[in-house]
């Protein structure tokens, strides 16, 4: 197991991400942050706590669950854990910045495209990921990352909570898993 990003890294590069979100779309106003549910709501969480201490107003902030919007669904998920989405707002006129923990394939933000447009048809979607690892499979690139690495293809990076923070390690893809843990919704 390696360490790609440290818990002073994940917090410098949300707060890098959160101010070009704001200097993008002048400000806060129209922009809703939507995790993907379950690494990327922790990530979304953590991006919002930077959007409000920079812009001084509330960021609505949601998650959307992509279970069955996989294209694997049938195959891979043969007893799936579906949860609950939850999109705080009309989504109508808003910029919806979606946000997962690591982004790699592509299948996985695709997923969370279509599932996301069941609630609404937005004016614009960007993705932001706290780790691109490359190896696309389909033309899906972050708008905001806050690292890109290569991973070989025997390893997986994931996004764990510690208690100084999140962080991002790579290590085998047969070693255990163990999402980041999600705050509650209005806790500091």
């Amino acid at each position: 197991m390696r360490v790609v990003l440290d818990p002073d890294g994940v917090t410098r590069g949300l707060r890098r991400v959160a101010g070009e979100i704001l200097e993008r779309h002048h400000g806060a106003h129209d922009v809703v942050i939507v995790g993907v549910r379950r690494g990327g709501e922790t990530v979304a969480e953590e991006l919002v706590r930077h959007l409000r201490d920079q812009e001084a107003r509330d960021v609505p902030v949601g998650s959307v669950d992509i279970t069955l919007y996989r294209d694997d669904a049938a195959t891979a998920l043969p007893n799936p854990r579906i949860g609950p989405s939850h999109i705080p707002c009309a989504l109508e006129g808003k910029t919806v910045v979606l946000v997962d923990d690591v982004v790699y394939t592509g299948r996985t933000i695709r997923a969370a495209l279509d599932a996301l447009l069941d609630y609404g048809r937005p004016r614009r979607i960007e993705l932001m990921a706290l780790v691109d690892r490359g190896g696309r499979e389909l033309p899906i690139q972050p708008d905001y990352v806050v690292k890109r690495i290569e991973v070989g293809a025997t390893e997986r990076v994931d996004v764990v909570s510690r208690d100084d923070g999140l962080a991002a390690i790579v290590q085998a893809a047969n070693a255990p898993s163990i999402p980041p843990s999600v705050a509650p919704r209005g806790s500091p």
